[in-house]
């Protein structure tokens, strides 16, 4: 039996993405992304905490995260949760990440879908299908 690892996740871009081509020349976008989560405290005030994922985009649907996507854009993203561990100055640490296989441009992209050929802010891409 397999398992199932998948994040959805709804947020705003922190920073423009960063794109790089590895040595064979595949597109890599990475970023972070912001999501909210509003509460009542115990004091009945609305509360208000924030955490930031960072995000790994791969091959075509990197190539439209540079095109389209910048800080502050709300993006709805799926993908898998992955692990890594690494070293620095002797200390060892670990990090987590999405590696995002499908996106949604949600509102206030800069595309505006229509004769251009440019996504509409409600585009989905999966990372199979990209229409470039």
């Amino acid at each position: 039996m397999s398992g199932l690892n998948k994040a959805c996740l709804i947020g705003r871009v922190g920073n423009d993405p960063e794109i790089r081509s590895t040595a064979d020349g595949t597109a890599v976008a990475s970023f972070s992304l912001a999501t909210s989560r509003s509460f009542k405290g115990k004091d009945g005030q609305k509360k208000e905490t924030t955490a930031w994922h960072s995000i790994v985009i791969w091959r075509k649907l990197a190539e439209v995260v540079k095109e389209y996507v910048h800080k502050g854009a709300l993006l709805y993203l799926e993908g898998e949760i992955t692990y890594e561990e690494y070293e620095k100055d002797g200390v060892k640490k670990k990090t987590t990440k999405i590696v995002c296989n499908q996106m949604q441009m949600l509102g206030g992209g800069k595309g505006k879908g229509g004769p251009s050929g440019k996504p509409a802010d409600s585009d989905f891409f999966d990372e199979e299908d990209v229409p470039l």
